[in-house]
């Protein structure tokens, strides 16, 4: 996937803000469990907001892990709320159409 730019970054938070966080980050950590939740998440919704309840202070080291693990980017981090994106792979189903 090619980097997102600032502009494109900026229009994918003004679609995440209505959104609720899919997945939340516990004390579990990063599980097996959670790689498959945002698997699925990008596979069924492209955006995703994952909320930190622990390990807050490491959460951009942990989206970016997890992001990068599934193909997808980080498109920012508000409070203890990481927002990733991942295009679907089949054009056919893809949602949000990204700005160029």
């Amino acid at each position: 996937m090619t980097p997102l730019t600032s502009t494109q970054k900026k229009h994918l938070r003004g679609l995440a803000h209505p959104l609720k966080p899919l997945i939340q980050i516990g004390k579990g950590g990063l599980s097996s469990a959670v790689e498959e939740q945002l698997e699925q998440a990008f596979n069924d919704h492209e955006l995703v907001k994952i909320k930190f309840n622990e390990y807050k202070e490491e959460k951009t080291e942990l989206a970016t892990t997890l992001a990068t693990a599934r193909g997808g980017q980080v498109v920012g981090i508000v409070g203890h709320v990481a927002i990733l994106f991942r295009s679907h792979p089949k054009p056919e189903k893809r949602r949000i159409v990204v700005p160029a």
